[in-house]
């Protein structure tokens, strides 16, 4: 569109994680090349980098337009801060594209991020893990307060920002209630199923998508290659095994219930079966409670606690997602006796507060 707008000239690309053509595997870095269809480059932002002056050359507005998925460790909120602190310290212009939060504006649950905890890549913004803004609203929060970005003050009040906002969007409104077709964001979150299921397992699933790390919670997220963030099992125990934990946390969990589900595995053709998590009152369903649960049940699963410290062990990848170095601690000294009820409270009574003070941020009721 901008390619051929009258009075544009477009003279290069961005992308963020999983490229400009969304196909790249999670945490790949993805390399600057040269886009086919209009020849102009394409600077990769990931791994988290900021646009350089080279880069922002005869370039007076970046457009920034990108889906995000309302989950705090999905990187293309992250994305948009980088290239506002790349443009900022430029003098280059920012403009925003407003897109829905697939969940809404009123879901916020989870872990707010601890201050030491915040990083470039998957804690990007201190907000609870769904923070039930838009991510023109995050910008508007980039801009307007202090803190945010990392560059100097001075420069943060001198950059140019303009967030164009959407029509006909409000904030009760979840994806299907947009009447719009979901373009998959990456290559696990393809459809509004896997968005739900972000928040909800990929914390207490997490590291089965991500073999670099050198610890395993060992849940697993999907059913074979089926149900990404929706199904769940755990290495080495049988469904029903799982099954019964499960059941025995189901009166402490709003809005969801299990279903056993089976697919033909691509590779040996026999069948995977594996539990999907389904949403049965939207209203009631807090997004993140279901990872704290599976975490505790991983702690009772494993034959040895999986959140303890011993050698060669990192945990900062699953902290910078989860964001509470206190839980952790938690986790990882009391095991299956952490109380995660207490702390759901917590989050809660967090979320609470943080609702009305980014309520400033808002640019939809």
């Amino acid at each position: 569109v901008l390619q051929r707008a009258p009075g544009v000239k477009l003279v290069a690309l961005f992308g963020p994680e999983h490229g400009l053509a969304g196909d790249a595997p999670a945490s790949a870095k993805v390399a600057n090349t040269t886009d086919k269809r209009s020849g102009l480059p394409v600077y990769s932002l990931f791994p988290p980098r900021r646009p350089t002056k080279a880069m922002l050359k005869d370039v007076d507005a970046l457009v920034i337009d990108l889906q995000d998925i309302g989950t705090r460790s999905y990187t293309f909120a992250a994305a948009m801060r980088w290239a506002i602190e790349g443009c900022f310290e430029n003098n280059v212009e920012v403009i925003v594209l407003d897109r829905p939060n697939p969940l809404g504006g009123l879901k916020v649950d989870g872990p707010l991020l601890d201050a030491r905890v915040k990083s470039t890549y998957v804690g990007a913004f201190r907000v609870p893990y769904v923070h039930g803004l838009t991510i023109g609203e995050l910008a508007k929060m980039a801009k307007e307060a202090p803190h945010v970005l990392d560059v100097p003050e001075a420069v943060r009040a001198r950059g140019r920002l303009t967030v164009i906002p959407m029509r006909g969007w409000t904030r009760a409104m979840r994806w299907p209630e947009t009447g719009l077709n979901f373009v998959p964001t990456s290559g696990y979150v393809q459809n509004w199923d896997a968005v739900q299921g972000y928040p909800m397992t990929g914390l207490g699933a997490y590291f089965d998508l991500r073999p670099t790390v050198n610890f395993d919670i060992g849940f697993r997220t999907g059913v074979g290659t089926s149900y990404p963030f929706r199904g769940v099992s755990f290495k080495n125990v049988k469904s029903d095994v799982l099954e019964k934990e499960l059941a025995a946390i189901q009166p402490y969990l709003s809005g969801i219930r299990f279903a056993r589900v089976s697919v033909p595995s691509q590779k040996s053709g026999q069948p995977a079966t594996g539990l999907y998590v389904q949403i049965v009152d939207y209203d009631a369903w807090r997004p993140c409670e279901l990872n704290f649960w599976m975490m505790k049940i991983a702690c009772k699963l494993s034959p040895k606690n999986p959140f303890a410290e011993m050698k060669g062990r990192d945990p900062s990848g699953f902290l910078n997602h989860m964001g509470s170095r206190a839980f952790l601690h938690e986790l990882a000294t009391k095991g299956a006796n952490v109380d995660v009820m207490l702390w759901l409270k917590i989050w809660r009574d967090q979320a609470r507060v943080y609702q009305e003070q980014s309520k400033k941020y808002w640019l939809y009721r």
